[in-house]
This record gives structure tokens, C-alpha cells and sequence, in this order.
């Protein structure tokens, strides 16, 4: 039986990774995910400096999910370098490193910094506020889109994965802008923004007032854009957004999703990558599928 999948040329032993900003990078969850049995571990976002990230409280419990405004917390890429990406190599796993930047030249500077250290995949976060033009993020405007992604394929010597926002009117307009950006694939959905307010305290449940919604209240949002995604462009696409389990894994990959990733479950069962492994093997097996490959994009 065979569950390796392809992105960009890199290898994975099976398709399921964690979702960035949820699992640290990697060494946090270690004692309880033996690391090599995932396809890839992707890292929390790493910046050019460190950043300090929003003031607390910064995490709510919703209903179906949670809602964070972190605001990309990470001590910068010379304390990853150093203690991160050594720790991963002890694994045989790909290494995924999420990028984020304030500017053009902020993606630029992290994404050079790591052409020469043994990673595999690098996944550009453009949920970032675009500080020269006015705070809107990167991911919301093709144009900006296409611009950052051709910026970064320019200066990157490992294969990029563009991680798209689903806060926009069409998911598909900025997933072509990816591609005709040099994209070699697309992640998405990252989290929807919400709000919630504390009734008792009168008061926002998170101190940035806005945050990002994550969870299963989202999943039915992300497989449809996945499928959207999926339908319209040519590179490998990686769905996430909502996955417990292997069942919710399968129908991003029946949407047309290669590989996908599992964030907030990670917080309430830190288990929930490994058990998706399995589950999803479990589901090939009673169904006779020998490669996982006949479930990519099965639903039209």
C-alpha cells in the first residue's frame, strides 16, 4: 500500500502534517508524536527579528474551535537556525518552515537566510499586515499576491507553498495570482477572522479584539475552498482548516487536496496527527485502495 505523495518534487511518507503555529517546531510536541511518522512538520512562523507578538489575553475557547491573536510570536531565524532546524534533522521527516514578514523585504531576508540550511519545503504566510501599504494583508489583494510570490520564488532555493487567507471575496482569484506568481503549491485556509466578547467582563475576550478562527466550526469553509482551489489551479494544493481526525483528513483529499495539515486539534488531543495516519490507512485498507493517490481529487 502506498501513501506517499508528492509536492514540488519533495517526497512525503504519507500526507499528513501539522498546521503552523500549533505544534511549535516540532521539539513541544515530540514526547508525544514520534516525529517520524509524519509526512512533514511545519514550524510556527519564523521573522527576520524576533517578534514579541500581541498583548494577552491572546487565546479563547469558541464554540466548535478557538480564536487566537498571537500575532506570530517566534524568536527570529537566528535562534531557529540554530536550535530548531538541528533538532528536526534528528527525524526523518521533511521540514516545512512557515515564513512571515511585515514587508516585501522581510520575506526576502528569511527566505535567503534558509537557502543554504537542510529544509525542505518553505510555506509563505501572507496573512502578514503589509506595513508599506497600510496594514492590509498580502493576501488580500492579487496583485499584492502575485507581486510577494514572484519576490520570494526569486530568492528561494527550496520549492514555496503559498498560505492563502480565506478573508477574501474569491479564493480562486488569489489562488491564480499564486500560481502565475511561481507558486509551486497552495496551502489554505488559513483562519477566518472573529470576534468574541466576554458578557460577564462586558468587555473582548482577546485583547487585539479581532482574532483568528480555527476549529471544526470552520471545516465545511475550508473543504469548499480547497475544492474551489483544487479545481482551478495545476500545482499540488494542502488542505486544512477544522481536521480532527482521518475522516475529516479524507474529504479534503477527495476535495483535491495532496497533503494536509492538523492545527487546533492539536491542542484538545495531541495525538490527532499520528491517530490520522492510521485512521487513514485503516480507511484504504477496508476500501482495497493501494495507493492514496486514486483518493486525490476523487470528487468532481
Amino acid at each position: 500500500m502506498n501513501m506517499e505523495v508528492e509536492i514540488a518534487g519533495v517526497k512525503l511518507k504519507n500526507p499528513v502534517m501539522e498546521a503552523s503555529g500549533t505544534f511549535g517546531s516540532g521539539e513541544e510536541y515530540s514526547e508525544f508524536v514520534d516525529l517520524n511518522r509524519l509526512g512533514a512538520v511545519v514550524t510556527k512562523g519564523v521573522a527576520s527579528v524576533p517578534w514579541p507578538g500581541n498583548p494577552t489575553p491572546r487565546i479563547a475557547e469558541t464554540y466548535g474551535g478557538m480564536i487566537n491573536a498571537i500575532g506570530l510570536q517566534n524568536p527570529g531565524i537566528d535562534v531557529f537556525t540554530a536550535r530548531d532546524i538541528p533538532f528536526l534533522k534528528q527525524y526523518d521527516t521533511k521540514i516545512v518552515v512557515n515564513v512571515c514578514g511585515k514587508t516585501t523585504e522581510d520575506y526576502i531576508d528569511v527566505v535567503e537566510r534558509l537557502g543554504d540550511q537542510p529544509v525542505d519545503l518553505l510555506e509563505i504566510n501572507i496573512s502578514c499586515p503589509n506595513v508599506k501599504e497600510g496594514g492590509i494583508a498580502f493576501g488580500q489583494d492579487p496583485k499584492a499576491v502575485e507581486a510577494i510570490t514572484k519576490a520570494v520564488k526569486a530568492h528561494a532555493k527550496q520549492p514555496i507553498i503559498m498560505k492563502l487567507s480565506p478573508n477574501v471575496t474569491d479564493i480562486t482569484v488569489m489562488a491564480r495570482a499564486a500560481e502565475e506568481g511561481g507558486a509551486d503549491a497552495i496551502s489554505l485556509i488559513n483562519t477566518l477572522t472573529g470576534m468574541k466578547i466576554d458578557v460577564n467582563r462586558r468587555t473582548f475576550a482577546l485583547a487585539n479584539k479581532t482574532g483568528g478562527l480555527s476549529g471544526p466550526a470552520i471545516k465545511p469553509v475550508a473543504v469548499r475552498m480547497v475544492y474551489q482551489v483544487a479545481q482551478t489551479v495545476k500545482v499540488p494544493v494542502i488542505g486544512m482548516g477544522g481536521i480532527c481526525n482521518a475522516e475529516d483528513a479524507l474529504e479534503f483529499i477527495l476535495a483535491g487536496a495532496t497533503a494536509v495539515s492538523i492545527g487546533t486539534a492539536n491542542f484538545h488531543n495531541p495525538y490527532a496527527t499520528v491517530e490520522t495516519v492510521d485512521g487513514i490507512r485503516d480507511y484504504m485498507v477496508k476500501n482495497g485502495i493501494q495507493d492514496i493517490r486514486e483518493l486525490i481529487g476523487a470528487v468532481r
